[in-house]
């Protein structure tokens, strides 16, 4: 049945892709990519020849209606992005919204994204957390780090090697020095490395190591003070001994 399918790829190694996600990218009538140069690498990785379409940032407004359009007479289509999750900080959320308007059927595939693993080996709290992805660079970005501020949950975010420096900077000004951050980058890849301590601490190791790769930045969330009723009973059992 004709559908659109969201194809999670490899952040970097590419032996992180499914044996689902081969197959529909086998059986799809053509493939969406943010880059049809990093797509093709994949696919001649993977031993697949399939028509390519460009779906980007900058086209995606013009090409989703077509798509759907394709996909409602009868067409098969595979979306996916450079690296992870489309939709995740990628191009997605509109050309599903179009097809999900149009009633046509949407199938997301499990599959690689940066944010859990570095989640998860942040040694953080990973219950519950807060993905803010790439802060705006310019206009925003001070606000918004002041509204994170009081966040208690674990925050990530995504940054450039060129902006590491600058955002650890910022986050020391706003959250505190002392606030605890874990800095993953090259996840999966050879040079794979993760930086655990306070924004103080990390911030110097990256002035003093020049920031190479995709980074992903895990704040700890904001430590809730301690009850006052706990308090004062530990504090009763004291004047009792």
């Amino acid at each position: 049945m004709s559908k659109l399918y969201i194809v999670p790829t490899p952040i970097g190694n590419l032996d992180d892709i499914t044996l689902r996600a081969i197959d529909v990218l086998k059986q799809a009538d053509y493939i969406l990519a943010e880059d049809t140069r990093t797509t093709s690498f994949l696919l001649k990785h993977l031993g697949i020849e399939k028509k390519l379409y460009s779906h980007h940032k900058f086209n995606e407004h013009a090409t989703a209606a077509s798509v759907a359009e394709a996909i409602g007479e009868g067409r098969t289509v595979a979306l996916v992005s450079d690296a992870g999750t489309p939709g995740i900080s990628d191009p997605g959320f509109l050309l599903v919204r179009t097809c999900v308007e149009a009633g046509i059927d949407v199938e997301t595939l499990p599959g690689a994204t940066a944010l859990i693993p570095a989640l998860v080996q942040s040694g953080f709290p990973c219950d519950r957390f807060c993905f803010e992805g790439f802060l705006p660079q310019k206009k925003g970005r001070s606000k918004r780090l002041q509204e994170l501020a009081e966040e208690s949950r674990s925050i990530i975010f995504y940054e450039s090697p060129y902006r590491v420096v600058k955002c650890l900077e910022q986050l020391s000004e706003v959250f505190g020095a002392e606030r605890k951050v874990s800095v993953s980058r090259e996840l999966t890849k050879k040079f794979e490395q993760t930086v655990r301590g306070s924004i103080a601490e990390v911030l110097a190791h990256f002035k003093e190591h020049e920031p190479k790769g995709e980074f992903v930045i895990v704040v700890s969330g904001k430590p809730k003070p301690e009850s006052k009723v706990k308090h004062n009973r530990y504090a009763d059992q004291a004047d009792t001994e």
